[in-house]
């Protein structure tokens, strides 16, 4: 393995190749300015000297078969031949999504030694456009939880405060991209896994329109409608150029959006004129959301930014109880949860090997009825119907990304916030659940940093089907944000 001087070895300096952006680095390697062997070899040696403090980056592949890989990219740029934008670029792809011939564990025990035959959608996409996969970003067991630790690769922390959470359940994703570990970064979001690393990680998550990125090939591609993957990057042009080359219909996804909808679109100019448009704030919901200390003035400050560009922004009343979403949103992810997980689950000797959290949400799944699933699917309906109205007022809803800042990894989650207590291991995250439920795009942007040096974010809701909307005024937001959106970690 390439070596390099560590964090702890002052002065430690970012080599100038990972500071830049996806976009960036792409148009250096295709000017030939700079080798795919220098590339990988730049982010092979500091991955080397940074991974370690994070732990975003795991089942990291052999060196000398990634230069041969880097090698040959640049024997076909030399003969005139580029895959796509990703050409040569370095990609660890979620440890939830399958990779032909390298490990996807889900971050269980029951899947370590897994080595899928063939690579998911999103994967195949983005090696169809150049990227070398180096590995795999770390997650928690099967995705569950807004923490990124599991008995298979431990816990990643935060780059800001390795003594924290990174998020998840795409928290190596945000890790990995707040330390310049890779310059962008694919993820997942059923229950703010784009959208909470994010935040905590001073980076922009999106969670694309239900069907704009197909998720899958799975066994059941018709009823579970939660959960979507998407792009994580530091720019809002990498985020829009990475959905661009994951978005389109499948055949294989009956859901996913039609051929009409081209995802070149996103790789086009996100600029306009966003005077004029309306967003409404939600803030804790009108006091059914307990917010930590700090949350909702920073947030509220950030929104400082869309006045300054001739937005108006003002309280909303979303006009619907939140603990009716609530109720709606734990049956139908219990239902989906005990899907997928009900054959692990009847085998005594593998449920003792789930954790407690998965075996809950299995026992939750098969105690449900079928009504209960039709009734929580017409409160996403009526939700639905109540978002077309509050769309008739507002051009895009916003609320935080979270409702704490991270906390201590060795935490497995916080039990309270603000006095009062969590009945479940996912209700501190119950502030993401109306942008989920949607089914619209939902954007985390940076929303700055608070007293500690712990980041956070603010969720944009756009309207269905508005991806590009939402990347356009998050591209507004970007070009005229303060200080915080260039603060780096400690290296």
């Amino acid at each position: 393995m390439t070596t390099a001087p560590t964090p702890t070895q002052a002065p430690y300096r970012l080599p100038e190749p990972v500071t830049w952006d996806a976009l960036t680095l792409s148009r250096v390697i295709h000017a030939r300015e700079l080798s795919c062997r220098e590339v990988m070899t730049t982010y092979l040696a500091h991955i080397a000297a940074c991974n370690p403090r994070v732990n975003a980056i795991v089942s990291l592949r052999d060196e000398e078969t990634l230069l041969a890989e880097a090698d040959e990219c640049d024997r076909e740029l030399a003969r005139g031949r580029s895959r796509g934008w990703l050409h040569g670029i370095p990609q660890a792809i979620k440890d939830l999504s399958a990779t032909a011939g390298l490990r996807t564990t889900m971050g269980s025990p029951l899947f370590a030694d897994q080595v899928p035959e063939h690579d998911s959608i999103m994967a195949a996409r983005m090696k169809r456009d150049g990227a070398l996969v180096i590995g795999k970003t770390n997650t928690p067991e099967f995705g569950l939880g807004s923490h990124t630790y599991n008995p298979v690769f431990g816990a990643t922390r935060n780059a800001y405060d390795p003594s924290k959470s990174a998020g998840g359940s795409s928290g190596g994703a945000a890790a990995a991209l707040a330390m310049r570990l890779l310059p962008v970064a694919d993820g997942s979001d059923m229950m703010g896994s784009l959208r909470n690393p994010a935040a905590y990680h001073n980076v922009f998550g999106l969670r694309p329109s239900f069907g704009r990125v197909p998720l899958g090939p799975l066994p059941e591609n018709f009823g579970h409608q939660l959960a979507t993957e998407g792009p994580m990057a530091r720019s809002v042009a990498d985020l829009a150029r990475l959905l661009a080359t994951q978005a389109g219909h499948d055949p294989r996804l009956p859901l996913s959006l039609s051929l009409t909808e081209d995802p070149a679109i996103f790789a086009g100019p996100l600029a306009r004129d966003v005077r004029g448009l309306r967003i409404g704030w939600l803030g804790d919901w009108g006091g059914h959301l307990p917010m930590e200390d700090g949350i909702l003035p920073l947030c509220e400050g950030s929104l400082a930014t869309f006045r300054d560009l001739g937005c108006t922004v003002e309280t909303a009343d979303p006009g619907f109880p939140a603990e009716r979403l609530w109720e709606a949103w734990v049956t139908l992810r219990q239902w989906m949860v005990a899907g997928n997980l009900a054959p692990l689950y009847a085998d005594p000797a593998k449920r003792e090997r789930l954790k407690p959290e998965a075996q809950w949400e299995v026992e939750g799944g098969l105690a449900r009825s079928a009504m209960e699933i039709h009734q929580a699917n017409q409160t996403r309906s009526a939700w639905h119907v109540r978002l077309l109205e509050l769309f008739e007022t507002y051009d895009f809803l916003a609320l935080p990304s979270a409702q704490v800042f991270p906390f201590p990894v060795e935490e497995h989650w916080p039990r309270e916030i603000a006095g009062r207590s969590m009945d479940t291991y996912h209700r501190w995250m119950e502030v993401v659940v109306p942008g989920s439920l949607s089914g619209g795009p939902v954007i985390s942007l940076p929303a700055g940093f608070n007293a500690a040096g712990l980041p956070m974010g603010l969720q944009l809701i756009g309207r269905p089907r508005d991806d590009l909307g939402v990347l356009q005024l998050a591209h507004a937001f970007e070009q005229a944000a303060g200080d915080w959106l260039k603060r780096q970690p400690s290296f």
